[in-house]
């Protein structure tokens, strides 16, 4: 349902479930050419587009500008079944439900329905923060200069995850008249803009991260965006995105790993049943991934309550009220980080447990839910964010909202 506070509709939640089966279909989909596009290292266009024209990206946008009306919990469920088909879309999509989320947290205006209108049609927007280079800590390169009534954008990005499938880039940058920091949303197609794959970790490789460069690109006034305005919990959204890929890679984990027992038929002598699936201790090395899982989803689900909350109180009226549920959307964020990271991890590790050596060929790729699980959880070091927690615990520290990086003294 959505709630309408002085004319201006939330999104407050819907029936998840008939959310959920317009999307289902999709996520098979998905999930059928998953191993076959790490093999490759096939970026997912195709599932991008599939996604795009069933409307997911707007799942959180109100109902009455013809979005889904999710919730952040909901949103996060969304995503942990996505992430189980693939694992690397949600994180693609990450940047885009940022910036949704910004517009959620918008004055009601033109231009924000404009937004709405934009996701409901199908756009999704990338994102671009990280400068290139030894750029020192807090620096902004990137530039965004007038040019009569718009602007002209210059500069270079790096980690622009899910850039190279959007229709529009999150690009944070420096306007060059007053130096004020802002958002500027630039349009992908025009001349100006040249975006590379050429991200090489080892896990997460088709997320279509990588350089994304800006030379004169055209950004439109009302698309350059003081940073200022920024909704608070937006390093806690992120988070959450992350924690849903995390808990979906740990669903697949459960069920690559229980698949891969109940179709073995080798048998080692020292075992303890003539068929594998009927060995308890392997029995109980797949009951103990699926707690892993069922702990390491809930965490991640709970974990976006708070952050619900806060985008409610927005618009409430109650700074304190708003404030408050700020901090928790943070820490606890944070919290789950720290555990459920930790969680399947174990669970992407204990899946060769119960499987014989012949889990490691490559043709089956079991080895990517370990490390899409370990990429995943070198976003934001989880040492920093048991320290946050901590402080907060200890002293009452208010923790961070804004986390950069770049080269120390």
């Amino acid at each position: 349902m959505s709630d309408t506070r002085n004319d201006n509709p939330l999104s407050t939640g819907t029936d998840y479930e008939a959310l959920a089966a317009r999307f289902r279909p999709i996520f098979a989909r998905i999930a059928e050419g998953a191993l076959e596009r790490e093999r490759q290292r096939q970026l997912p266009y195709e599932p991008i587009e599939w996604l795009k024209k069933a409307g997911f990206g707007a799942v959180r946008v109100p109902k009455e500008f013809g979005g889904g009306g999710a919730s952040l919990p909901q949103l996060v469920r969304l995503l942990i079944e996505l992430a189980e088909a693939d694992s690397n879309l949600p994180q693609a999509l990450r940047g885009h439900f940022a910036f949704v989320e910004d517009r959620l947290n918008a004055a009601h205006s033109p231009q924000r329905a404009l937004w709405f209108q934009r996701f409901v049609e199908g756009d999704i927007v990338g994102n671009a923060w990280t400068e290139v280079g030894t750029v020192k800590l807090g620096e902004v390169i990137t530039r965004v200069s007038p040019d009569g009534s718009k602007w002209r954008l210059n500069g270079e990005k790096y980690y622009s995850t899910g850039s190279i499938f959007a229709d529009w880039i999150d690009v944070y940058a420096k306007r060059t008249d007053n130096d004020g920091d802002v958002i500027a949303a630039v349009s992908t197609h025009q001349a100006g803009i040249t975006q590379k794959d050429d991200w090489d970790g080892f896990g997460q490789r088709t997320t279509g991260s990588g350089t994304s460069r800006f030379d004169n690109a055209l950004v439109e006034a009302d698309n350059v965006i003081d940073f200022a305005t920024r909704f608070k919990y937006q390093t806690a959204l992120y988070q959450l995105v992350l924690l849903a890929v995390q808990a979906g890679i740990g669903r697949a984990v459960e069920r690559d790993a229980a698949r891969a027992v109940r179709e073995r038929h080798r048998v080692f002598s020292t075992g303890n049943a003539p068929q594998v699936a009927q060995d308890v201790q392997v029995q109980q090395v797949i009951g103990q991934i699926s707690a892993l899982v069922y702990a390491a989803e809930a965490a991640a689900i709970r974990s976006a309550e708070p952050a619900q909350r806060a985008y409610e109180a927005r618009f409430g009226g109650d700074e304190e009220r708003e404030k408050a549920a700020n901090i928790d959307a943070e820490i606890e964020s944070a919290k789950a980080q720290i555990i459920v990271s930790e969680l399947i991890i174990r669970a992407s590790s204990d899946l060769f447990n119960a499987l014989g050596a012949s889990a490691a060929s490559e043709s089956r790729a079991l080895d990517r839910h370990w490390r899409n699980a370990r990429t995943v959880a070198t976003h934001n070091p989880l040492i920093y964010k048991a320290r946050i927690v901590g402080d907060w615990s200890i002293n009452g520290t208010e923790p961070p909202y804004i986390w950069q990086i770049g080269s120390g003294k």
